[in-house]
């Protein structure tokens, strides 16, 4: 193998490439960026046996790709893109010069590293599944940045640590909760299929990281019982689906409400991130205390000391007092849309939900907590 390259596109590839590598995996080859050169292209390879990306580097004159000699080798992606970022040269070869062995010449250095036989890689399948949707990148970046933070961190109940997307009659429901908090968002699709599953909220968070910058691109999401691709002009990135049934959210989100406050998104995202710092067991517990005169956000620890806020809102109902973790709310709002938001409650102990003042497609619930002071 023996190729030249502009140092800069395939240090953009490498570092999309590495997004599914784990650099501590116990399997040698798994901590490697596989690199197949065909004649007028490069495909790069990495894995962490939950996540795989192919990423594609087709020949043209912004990356200058000029494959001398066809071939494969497999690099531990530490060393790889260390000596790619730090090579002071806008272009760079690589040539396979004995077995393994990789030299990387840019400018006036040289380095040769011993890599891998592509052999010892693990045999990925990229076959793309046969039931496919399609959506823009920036429906799938929101559905990312307004589900996936509400999904569960802890492995007690793994199907939690991943966002259920559910297509029913042209409606895509996106959900995630780790049973204290849900999001949920919705989007209508042209499409007649449909199907259940749940996709691990890290591979989301990847698709965000790696594929979504252009958000007029189209993304081809394609999936089967086991797995889902999503895939743009140049990267496919695959992840495997979480097993075991979801939840029945729907039946979680109340369908009456007797109190609701209105106010400014902004407002209340600042009046909570104001008492962070104060906290009881590492938690920032929050109290609202509502009625039609007024509206204060408070928060008490018998360590630190205490706070109260009023806030400029519109509250009907009779008055009412709900706790509630401050964490929760703050990361619901800022997932939330549009200038003001509105808050509705059913009880002092019953969920309540957030939602845009002009956008329904998005939900978010908080259970509230128990206090005593």
């Amino acid at each position: 193998m023996n190729f030249t390259i502009s140092k800069n596109e395939l240090l953009n590839a490498l570092q999309d490439t590495a997004h599914a590598i784990s650099p501590n995996s116990p399997q040698p080859s798994l901590r490697g960026i596989k690199i197949d050169a065909y004649s007028d292209s490069l495909v790069l390879t990495g894995s962490d046996a939950d996540i795989s990306i192919r990423r594609l580097v087709e020949k043209d004159d912004k990356n200058n790709l000029n494959v001398i000699e066809t071939g494969a080798i497999l690099i531990e992606s530490r060393y790889l893109l260390e000596i790619v970022r730090k090579i002071d040269s806008e272009e760079i070869q690589i040539e396979v010069i004995d077995g393994a062995l990789t030299k990387f010449s840019g400018g006036s250095a040289v380095f040769k590293i011993n890599g891998m036989r592509a052999d010892d890689y693990p045999d990925i399948d990229f076959t793309k599944p046969s039931s496919s949707v399609n959506l823009t990148a920036a429906q799938l970046s929101s559905i990312i940045e307004q589900t996936a933070f509400a999904a569960s961190s802890k492995d007690t109940r793994p199907v939690l640590t991943g966002v259920n997307f559910r297509l029913e009659n042209g409606v895509l429901n996106c959900t995630a909760t780790d049973s204290y908090r849900l999001a949920k968002k919705k989007i209508s699709i042209d499409s007649t299929d449909s199907f259940n599953l749940t996709i691990p909220a890290k591979s989301l968070n990847e698709v965000r990281n790696t594929m979504l910058q252009d958000l007029n691109a189209e993304i081809e999401i394609s999936l089967s019982d086991r797995k889902v691709q999503f895939t743009n002009e140049s990267m496919t990135l695959q992840s495997r689906l979480l097993d075991g049934g979801y939840p029945e959210t729907d039946r979680l989100i109340p369908k009456e409400f007797n109190y609701e406050l209105s106010l400014s998104r902004n407002d209340l995202i600042h009046a909570i991130d104001r008492t962070t710092f104060i906290k009881n067991d590492n938690m920032t517990i929050n109290r609202l205390s509502m009625s039609e005169h007024e509206v204060i956000l408070s928060n008490r620890s018998q360590e630190i000391g205490e706070s109260t806020e009023h806030l400029a809102g519109v509250y009907t109902g009779e008055p009412l007092d709900i706790s509630f973790a401050g964490n929760y709310v703050l990361s619901a709002a800022k997932a939330l849309r549009g200038n003001n938001i509105k808050i509705r409650f059913t009880a002092e102990m019953k969920p309540f939900i957030l939602t845009g003042d002009d956008d329904d497609s998005v939900l978010q619930l908080v259970l509230p907590v128990r206090t005593y002071n």
